[in-house]
C-alpha cells in the first residue's frame, strides 16, 4: 500500500467537493485507506485481547471486509498508475 499523504478524514472533505476528478479520486483513496488503516488496528487489538468494547458481528464478517477494502485499495491503486494520479 502507497505511503499516505492524508491521515485523517476532514482532511479530505475540501478534496471530495474538488471539480477536479484527480482531487476527488485520491480522497476516496485515502477515506478508504484511512478506514482500512482504522479496522485492521481494531482487528490486531481484538486478537491481542485488548479490544475495549464487545463488535457486533462475527469476526468473519470483519474478515471480509478488511480483505474487500485490501482488494479495493489495489484496484485504485492500479488505476492512479494508469490514469497519471501521483497517491
Amino acid at each position: 500500500m502507497s505511503i499516505m499523504k492524508v491521515t485523517n478524514l476532514k482532511e479530505t472533505a475540501k478534496m471530495m467537493s474538488s471539480a477536479d476528478y484527480k482531487e476527488r479520486f485520491k480522497a476516496e483513496y485515502y477515506q478508504t485507506a484511512i478506514r482500512y488503516e482504522k479496522l485492521n488496528a481494531m482487528l490486531k487489538q481484538w486478537d491481542n485481547g485488548t479490544l475495549e468494547f464487545e463488535p457486533t458481528c462475527p469476526r468473519s464478517t470483519y474478515n471480509i471486509q478488511i480483505v474487500t477494502m485490501t482488494d479495493y485499495l489495489a484496484i485504485l491503486e492500479a488505476r492512479a498508475v494508469m490514469e497519471g494520479i501521483e497517491l
